[in-house]
């Protein structure tokens, strides 16, 4: 279970912070709540803390004062209302800073962040080495993926594409629901099936049941529509439209 301490001296905030906690993932515990450097001292010497979330102005004096005071390894997310603190705040192992109010996408995102630094730095598995065992034999045909302190299998077939972002690697479903895997789209590539999945340009790997339609672009590429819809545009670089079209014909 994870355990999570809130660093935030105005209860409407508290409150707002513990519901949208709550609400995006219901195994994680409340270990306690700080108004003040003083009380969130205290509760990170007891130990049993996981994650911890602080704003950075508190009713005696600014969150750094705790981190000065003891010290600290656990992944801190900033939640403030004040963006000069940011490049100070990374320097204390912060790992996200969202600013108030706070919407609750981002809190996800920071919370997947979380969650994926986490994974990778626990034990597993030589991921090339696997990749390369995939080599000749059956393509991978499911992934495991965290959400909050679970886990959770998702089938080959239902992932629409996998793309890149902020140094990220994630499988978007056919739903529209999308999750963090602990993969890079070059070890992607070598475990897919080739005639289902297609590396269509840098940052993304398509499913062929994701594919609507393609139109010509400047500068000879190709510019895809899919489904569920891509947050941005994806081009098929002129180098690549030949085996595209191969690919969607089933020729390649």
């Amino acid at each position: 279970m994870t355990r999570y301490l809130l660093i935030e001296d105005e209860r409407i905030i508290y409150e707002e912070m513990k519901r949208m906690m709550d609400m995006l993932r219901p195994d994680y515990i409340l270990a306690g709540w700080a108004t003040g450097v003083e009380q969130a001292v205290v509760l990170i010497e007891g130990g049993n803390i996981d994650l911890i979330l602080a704003d950075v102005r508190l009713s005696d004096g600014l969150c750094f004062d705790i981190f000065s005071r003891v010290s600290v390894d656990i992944p801190i997310i900033f939640v403030t209302a004040y963006d000069e603190y940011a490049i100070k705040a990374f320097k204390v192992n912060g790992i996200d800073y969202l600013l108030k109010p706070v919407d609750e996408s981002d809190l996800d995102a920071a919370l997947c962040r979380y969650e994926h630094r986490q994974l990778t730095l626990s034990s597993s598995p030589d991921i090339d080495k696997l990749a390369d065992d995939y080599t000749g034999r059956t393509c991978k045909s499911r992934f495991s993926v965290q959400v909050g302190d679970s886990c959770m299998s998702i089938a080959v077939a239902d992932v629409a594409y996998f793309f890149s972002e902020d140094k990220y690697t994630y499988l978007c479903q056919f739903s529209g629901k999308r999750y963090i895997v602990n993969y890079t789209l070059e070890q992607l590539e070598k475990l897919l099936d080739t005639d289902m999945f297609f590396r269509v340009s840098r940052n993304c790997i398509l499913n062929i049941g994701s594919f609507q339609k393609s139109t010509r672009y400047f500068g000879g590429r190709l510019k895809l529509y899919v489904e569920p819809e891509f947050h941005g545009d994806i081009m098929v670089s002129r180098s690549r439209v030949n085996d595209f079209l191969k690919w969607i014909d089933g020729a390649l």
